[in-house]
């Protein structure tokens, strides 16, 4: 037996990878690419990435003379606009924490989240100033609120000291250069939305958010270069706008940011205007969009490619946007990946496929990028095969993937392996493309056979006078559970239960169709644009009995 082969390094340079890295090379290669947003005040602002990094630096030496130190947490409550986006910069590349706030929370849950961070200061849209004035009274460690915009003294009451930030970056120059940091370093602090007890902190860095831009914009992912204009409609308090603000930089890519107005006026306004190529949002989003260019007659000229995540697409909503000539690339990830795990694209395998095979292919969340890996197990945590029909508990790891919730290190998360729980239930086919068939809370047991509320909701919302579905289980004392359907009709449509009953015959199983359906005027969504499943529960939990009547 010999002795193991000594360590020979390698003689490349150890450059660390840096967030505020991204913006110089922007800044240097694409000075003058734009950034444009609505702003909060009406209107639409116009910058360029030379202007953002240079005031990006002066918020940095801001931060740097009001005494903020490395690893502190400064909150955000912001739309998306050009100066979140220089707080992006600033404030994670002088070595403090970025925590974005989602202000679309309970305000409990705000209140929470701020003390939990013990953010030091607080940058605030005019909009927030009244949860801000009921905030600081639960946040004992904001030692500053600094206001992104124009608020009259209305606004301003009961705010005593608020600064204004286009004066306080004024008063300071631009730091000289960006500090050089610890690529492993702790960078921005994004919360979950708690939809089961309190929201949890994922604790990004330099170094993970650097490489989930690289993974992301290539080819086999979002596809975005220099010559693209994307718009990112995700929030950027969600899980950094999907990485958008760090992609655009990265690649030189003109950024379109929708302010406070996520309408789909406004979104398809912009998009037309602005010659946007790619966009990324949630199917509710989509929905509302498609809605209004069928009312008025509307078009997306320039609109080639969008992402679509945070719940499954439908093959209905495919379709409406490909007779519009966008490509749709469904995607699949979470706050604690940073958010991406896999996406839709097109591998040469699948290329050759015809139509219908493709079309059936690209509706599964998609393949993994690399640096993600993908398990799924049985209830003994047995390893489940790739072949696109068993069907287990999805586990993930890589280097954007959490390893634990922000003061919260203690409690177990990862198995022995590393590989991270994601509360999925998943297949994986041959060729790796991930689907996922529901969420383990929400998936419905009927009569000892799992009935997928993903693909039932689907098969409703291809139902063109149909705008929203969902569906969730309900006890049944024959059954153990039975699957209530919840729809929304499109505007000024009319459709019966029988109707419905009607259309998913063929689509779906017999035993998988509804004996309870319900109308609503308005989906309840989470505050990220999501079905609130929980809120559904609560509002439609009777029993439905054998009879199919719902219980008195």
């Amino acid at each position: 037996m010999t002795d193991a082969a000594p360590f020979i390094p390698g003689l490349m340079q150890d450059r660390p990878l840096l967030i505020s890295s991204m913006l110089d090379y922007a800044a240097i290669y694409h000075p003058g690419r734009e950034i444009v947003s609505r702003a909060v005040e009406g209107g639409i602002h116009r910058t360029s990435y030379g202007v953002a990094r240079e005031r990006a630096m002066r918020v940095a030496a801001a931060l740097q003379a009001y005494g903020i130190r490395r690893g502190d947490r400064i909150g955000t409550l912001a739309w998306n606009t050009h100066r979140h986006f220089e707080l992006f910069y600033g404030i994670s590349g002088m070595g403090a924490v970025l925590h974005t706030v989602n202000p679309r929370l309970f305000e409990d849950q705000i209140q929470y989240i701020v003390r939990h961070g013990a953010d030091r200061l607080l940058f605030v849209d005019p909009t927030f100033l009244p949860i801000v004035r009921r905030l600081l009274l639960h946040a004992p460690s904001v030692e500053a609120v600094i206001l992104l915009g124009e608020a009259s003294a209305e606004d301003r009451e009961g705010l005593d000291g608020l600064i204004d930030y286009e004066d306080w970056i004024a008063a300071q120059p631009p730091i000289v250069g960006w500090p050089v940091l610890d690529e492993r370093a702790a960078s921005a602090l994004c919360y979950t939305s708690g939809t089961t007890g309190d929201p949890k902190g994922v604790l990004y860095s330099h170094r993970s958010t650097v490489l989930h831009a690289f993974a992301a914009a290539q080819k086999s992912a979002m596809n975005i270069g220099c010559d693209d204009a994307i718009i990112a409609i995700a929030p950027m308090y969600h899980a950094n706008a999907w990485g958008m603000a760090y992609i655009a930089a990265m690649t030189g890519a003109k950024l379109v940011l929708p302010g406070p107005r996520n309408d789909a006026e406004n979104i398809v306004g912009l998009i037309n205007d602005e010659g946007v190529t790619f966009a990324c949002g949630v199917p509710t989003i989509w929905t509302n969009v498609l809605e209004h260019l069928r009312i008025t007659g509307g078009t997306l000229p320039t609109l080639d490619r969008t992402t679509i995540g945070g719940s499954a697409v439908s093959p209905a909503m495919i379709d409406a946007l490909a007779a519009h000539g966008v490509r749709t690339l469904h995607l699949w990830g979470m706050t604690e990946m940073s958010p991406l795990g896999v996406v839709a694209t097109v591998t040469p395998e699948v290329a050759a496929m015809d139509a219908e095979t493709r079309a059936r292919q690209l509706t599964k969340q998609g393949r993994a990028q690399y640096g993600v890996e993908l398990k799924i197990v049985d209830e003994e945590q047995r390893t489940l095969p790739h072949d696109g029909k068993a069907a287990g508990a999805l586990w993930v790891r890589g280097p954007w993937i959490t390893s634990a919730y922000y003061r919260r290190e203690d409690e177990p998360l990862l198995d022995a392996e590393g590989w991270f729980p994601t509360g999925d239930i998943a297949t994986i086919d041959p060729l790796g493309y991930m689907q996922i068939t529901d969420r383990a809370k929400d998936i419905i047991k009927s009569g000892g056979e799992w009935i997928s509320s993903i693909e039932l909701e689907n098969a409703v919302v291809a139902h063109p006078d149909i705008a929203i579905a969902a569906v969730i289980g309900v006890p049944d004392p024959r059954w153990e559970e039975r699957p209530l359907l919840i729809v929304q009709l499109s505007e000024g449509r009319e459709v019966s239960e029988g109707d419905i009953r009607a259309f998913l015959d063929g689509r779906v199983a017999r035993w998988w169709v509804p004996e309870r359906i319900e109308f609503t005027a308005a989906m309840p969504l989470t505050a990220t644009g999501k079905i609130k499943k929980t809120a559904l529960r609560e509002l439609y939990a009777a029993p439905v009995h054998a009879t199919g009547e719902a219980a008195e």
